[in-house]
């Protein structure tokens, strides 16, 4: 469980400056959890993530057959199941976790037993049915609940489809590139937005082969993987927080040790230059296809400017929306979002939490279905913030909070613990006050 307060009071700071270095991607952390699990032999993982999310995934692998060891190191040993998964005593509980319930599912949908995942209220929300569709034109047998969670997959023999994805989705192309991996024949799936690649650099981490032509990638059935020893990169998602920080204070000067900076997430690098950021880049080291790298940021002299947000765009950087806006209204020129009705259907309705923060703050901006305009120039107060049990929403407001006048107060701030344990005392000690 969490240790942080369920109510936590940020104070406005003075300036934003320091060293650190932020716990290890999520997203790539699930990876490797999930084809550690698959993989034959051991696979020890460093700096894996230390948010709750992916010990979901560890804890289903556990489940399901694989033995998880935690190092006093903090390295986490995961021996696999070589292929071979047990029908696990009883469902497989994925937490607050949708990218291990979408992703899980198409590792499992080949396994001939029957699998049930669940997990908490906010999950059992979030829509199921994106992946149901082309895992069933595999031949697999999965029943929801009205689209949602839970979920029972009755495991089966697959065949490989070709799958165009109708919208951008990491989790999608996830779960059918791993059931492809285990399918009969060769799956091809086409994406028009191109998004992270995590599962493909994860998958030849683990020996698998596939191919991208274009738009296509490629990936052939009945294939084992081995397991690995891998360090994760630092979450750049979790970096976000205190990148947009350091974009509040003119003499700000942060730097971010060894952060994940794959060019699929690198959008966000590009948004903090456009918004006035100034990024140097101070050593770079490649680890399974995945950049690591150290990076120096500070803001320029002439301030924040603004940024429209739109299109592939929105997509690229759909988790670093929420604070985007909560810091928009300090920018000279605003921020507008828009094609990112996606956040409608994350861990709660971010589009609109965020405007009842905005507005707590007293913010003006414009709210649409897909996104807000959000103008500059305006100065925001303390207020009382409600996180909606929404990691990401209690540390957004939390950097609001500190170019407001007076103290904020960020409910549920225990939420944080879902990506980034560490958040609200790291935070601390790069606030000069």
């Amino acid at each position: 469980m969490s240790s942080i307060p369920s109510i936590q009071t940020i104070r406005p700071a003075r300036t934003f400056q320091g060293s650190v270095t932020v716990p290890g991607d999520k997203s790539i952390s699930h990876r490797y959890a999930l084809l550690a699990g698959l993989a034959e032999g051991t696979t020890r993982l460093s700096n894996f993530s230390t948010g709750a999310d992916p010990h979901s995934s560890l804890g289903c692998m556990e489940a399901l057959g694989a033995t998880i060891v935690h190092r006093e190191d903090r390295t986490i040993e995961v021996t696999g199941t070589a292929g071979k998964f047990i029908q696990p005593a009883g469902a497989l509980d994925c937490g607050n976790s949708g990218s291990t319930m979408r992703m899980i599912a198409g590792l499992l949908a080949p396994h001939p037993h029957t699998f049930t995942l669940i997990g908490d209220h906010s999950l059992t929300l979030r829509p199921m049915e994106r992946i149901r569709k082309p895992l069933m034109q595999m031949g697999a047998r999965l029943d929801l609940v009205d689209g949602h969670a839970p979920i029972t997959i009755h495991g089966g023999p697959l065949k490989a489809i070709a799958f165009d994805t109708p919208i951008p989705s990491a989790q999608v192309k996830t779960a059918v590139l791993f059931a492809g991996l285990q399918a009969e024949g060769t799956t091809s799936l086409s994406e028009s937005v191109r998004t992270r690649d995590h599962s493909e650099h994860a998958l030849r981490a683990f020996g698998a082969t596939l191919t991208r032509t274009g738009e296509t990638l490629s990936i052939a059935g009945d294939q084992r993987l081995k397991g690995i020893e891998a360090t994760v990169p630092g979450d750049l998602s979790s970096a976000a927080f205190f990148l947009c920080a350091a974009l509040l204070f003119p003499d700000s000067n942060l730097i971010l040790d060894s952060i994940g900076m794959n060019p699929t997430r690198a959008a966000l690098l590009d948004v903090i230059s456009a918004l006035g950021g100034k990024i140097k880049v101070l050593n770079v080291e490649e680890h399974h296809g995945e950049l690591i790298g150290t990076i120096q940021v500070n803001v320029s002299p002439n301030g924040l400017k603004g940024i429209d947000i739109a299109g592939a765009l929105s997509a690229q950087i759909i988790d670093e929306l929420p604070v985007l806006a909560a810091i928009a209204p300090y920018t000279r020129d605003g921020i507008t979002i828009r094609d990112a009705k996606e956040l409608r259907v994350k861990e709660s309705d971010r589009i609109a939490l965020v405007a009842q923060n905005l507005k707590a703050m007293g913010a003006v901006f414009t709210e649409f279905e897909d996104g807000l305009a959000i103008p500059g120039g305006q100065q925001l107060h303390g207020a009382s913030i409600d996180s909606g049990s929404d990691h990401r929403i209690a540390m957004a407001f939390s950097i609001a909070a500190l170019r407001a006048n007076g103290d904020t107060e960020i409910h549920g701030a225990e939420a944080a613990a879902i990506s980034f344990p560490e958040f609200f005392t790291q935070l601390d000690s790069l606030c000069q006050r």
